[in-house]
């Protein structure tokens, strides 16, 4: 829903200001080139500042694609990505359409064609893409001023004025107006973006390679953070037996929680002594963007939207009761539960102790 939204409303700003601009400018195309600029640069960052933490704001087939190649995204959730990007897109533009008086659907008649808008498509979407990879790793924030910075500029200095979307694309050839595009022409564009943005990919998982990259050089050469609400209960038990079955000269794990409780619920403790694992004195500590982003993998337990998104940082989700307030029988049963899936883990990316198997 984050990515349909972010999608309707980014193709409402780029289209609907592409027709302000063209019927405020009197004919000026480079001043309503210029509106149209500055409304999808600003929308862009607003955009990504808003729907950042829930999706990842990729609103974007190539980013999606680009992301689930890295890991960051699971492959099995890609297409749900990218169709409610492109019906999100559909539906931007037939709001703007219909907000100036306007078909709701009209095929555009602009025609976008040759080697050098192609060539211009490649070049926006690798932009787009280094920008996004160079910049994943930096505060909270860093990203959607990098991403509306950039498009603001590529507006200008590419010949096709940076579409780098397919979905942007493919809404924007049925709306005849400014910011337009030939159905003829999206599928030409659509390559181009596609293979612009797996260059730029390519390069940074070579100029920045993922944690999972560099076995070879790292002594410890992963780290997997175990993240729910509170980090008393659920994530804690995942981390203790984590770092006792894996071997610590490849992975090591941590715990954090987006609300951090003062300490561990005291059932937790009691089951966890029971397998021999001493809890009592864990400190709950809290799940930051820049912890997140040193990892390799992030486990959320429950703190669905409030957990951090990172490009390229490897995700899953594990539906796990919270044990708080649970009688120690059902405690137990969601400890062995959570043991049995840190030993699927484990077993999954060839990390188990030699001493444990």
């Amino acid at each position: 829903m984050a990515e349909a939204i972010g999608s309707a409303l980014l193709l409402a700003a780029v289209v609907g200001s592409g027709i302000m601009g063209s019927r405020l400018a009197s004919g000026q195309v480079a001043l309503a080139l210029l509106a149209n600029t500055v409304a999808t640069g600003a929308a862009l960052v607003a955009l990504i500042l808003a729907f950042g933490p829930i999706s990842g704001a990729h609103f974007n087939p190539a980013v999606t694609l680009a992301d689930a190649w890295r890991g960051g995204l699971p492959w099995r959730e890609t297409p749900a990505y990218i169709a409610a990007q492109v019906l999100g897109a559909l539906a931007g533009v037939a709001a703007a359409n219909v907000m100036f008086s306007e078909p709701v659907f009209f095929a555009s008649q602009k025609a976008r064609e040759g080697v050098a808008q192609l060539f211009s498509e490649f070049v926006a979407a690798f932009g787009l893409l280094a920008v996004i990879w160079g910049c994943a790793r930096l505060p909270a924030g860093t990203v959607a001023f990098a991403v509306g910075g950039y498009i603001t500029a590529a507006y200008w200095f590419t010949a096709s004025t940076s579409f780098a979307n397919p979905a942007v694309t493919v809404a924007r050839s049925l709306s005849d107006t400014f910011a337009g595009i030939r159905p003829v022409d999206v599928p030409g564009f659509i390559v181009a973006q596609l293979l612009g943005a797996a260059a730029a990919t390519a390069l940074f998982a070579w100029l920045q390679p993922l944690e999972r990259d560099r076995r070879e050089t790292m002594a410890i050469e992963t780290q997997v953070i175990f993240a729910c609400v509170h980090n008393a209960g659920r994530s804690q038990m995942a981390a203790a037996f984590f770092n006792a079955l894996a071997d610590p000269a490849k992975v090591r794990a941590a715990s954090a929680g987006t609300e951090p409780a003062d300490r561990v619920h005291p059932e937790v403790v009691a089951v966890m002594r029971e397998v021999g694992i001493d809890l009592s004195r864990a400190t709950p500590a809290r799940l930051t963007h820049d912890l997140a982003a040193a990892s390799h993998l992030l486990v959320t337990m429950g703190c669905g939207e409030a957990c951090p998104v990172v490009p390229g940082l490897k995700r899953d989700d594990w539906p796990i009761e919270d044990p708080k307030g649970k009688t120690i029988e059902r405690v137990r049963a969601i400890r062995d539960e959570i043991r049995a899936r840190v030993e699927q883990l484990i077993t999954a990316e060839g990390w188990r102790a030699l001493s444990s198997r």
